[in-house]
């Protein structure tokens, strides 16, 4: 496994793999790499010849507020995981050859719709940024295929609906959701929970669940749903963001009519904001 931190070397080094008429994934990540992504870089391996996993902690999608500065780099521990997994290539640019020009003079991505509410609601910005550095990192990647999980759902949807507008020929493939024992999504950010809030996290699968399955059973007063699912979480010591009941397709609120449904939840434990979905048939 190779490591390289410039453009003109990777397109160097992917010029000669497809020379050979190798298949290429990608699998972006930034970095601070857990189970979850390991699980992405596997699926590429069974997917393509050559995977090529970024890690690259994106300013762009993090808002005034947010963790830019203290987001774990953990170059050393990441390439271990990786190479341990198949990994061919990392990608690992400095934010000078992302944003040569720096953030304000760059050419920005905007994805309308499925954008819009949820995270794109209680981060404005947020996926402009995510938009922006996917379609740079296609562009230098040139992959076949493209791995996310689905942990992130309106990301995936963003992403899904980006490649498809700009026609870009890339096969974007979700990967299911990696979870804890306890049911808890794996994320970056779990780490900086505390002890005791570790242990009241499971909730937010849980009430998931929960909802799921009197979905299933033929509930279908959504909003009131939506509220109670608020109220569980709120009673288990977090502070809800949303939690929204949406047609799985277009995120948007879910209609009588709909089958496909996706209950989207975001809440913050402590100052840790944590975020999971399940997805449900009717």
């Amino acid at each position: 496994m190779r490591t390289v931190h410039s453009l003109k070397e990777l397109r160097s080094i992917l010029k000669a793999f497809r020379q050979q008429d190798k298949t290429i994934a990608l699998v972006p990540t930034m970095g601070n790499l857990h189970e979850g992504h390991i699980a992405l870089v596997r699926k590429a391996t069974e997917a393509a010849d050559i995977v090529v996993t970024s890690i690259f902690v994106n300013p762009m999608q993090f808002g005034a507020s947010e963790d830019l500065d203290k987001y774990p780099r953990t170059l050393a521990e990441d390439q271990a995981q990786l190479e341990a997994a198949g990994n061919t290539l990392v990608f690992a640019p400095t934010v000078d050859e992302i944003y040569p020009e720096g953030l304000a003079n760059q050419t920005k991505v905007v994805v309308p719709e499925v954008s819009e509410g949820h995270c794109g609601a209680s981060r404005p910005g947020h996926f402009e940024g995510v938009a922006t550095v996917v379609t740079m990192l296609f562009n230098m990647v040139q992959p076949d295929i493209a791995i996310f999980g689905e942990k992130d759902f309106q990301q995936l949807a963003v992403i899904r609906k980006l490649t498809r507008d700009l026609m870009m020929p890339i096969e974007i493939i979700g990967a299911p959701t990696i979870r804890e024992d306890d049911g808890l999504a794996k994320s970056s950010r779990n780490g900086y929970l505390s002890d005791q809030e570790r242990a009241i996290a499971p909730v937010v699968y849980k009430t998931l669940t929960s909802v799921a399955s009197q979905l299933e059973q033929g509930r279908s007063d959504f909003n009131t749903l939506e509220q109670e699912a608020k109220e569980a979480l709120a009673g288990a010591g977090l502070r809800p963001d949303y939690f929204n009941i949406v047609n799985s397709l277009t995120l948007k609120p879910a209609a009588e009519a709909d089958r496909e449904l996706t209950l989207l939840v975001a809440a913050f434990l402590g100052t840790t904001r944590l975020i999971d979905n399940i997805s449900v048939t009717r």
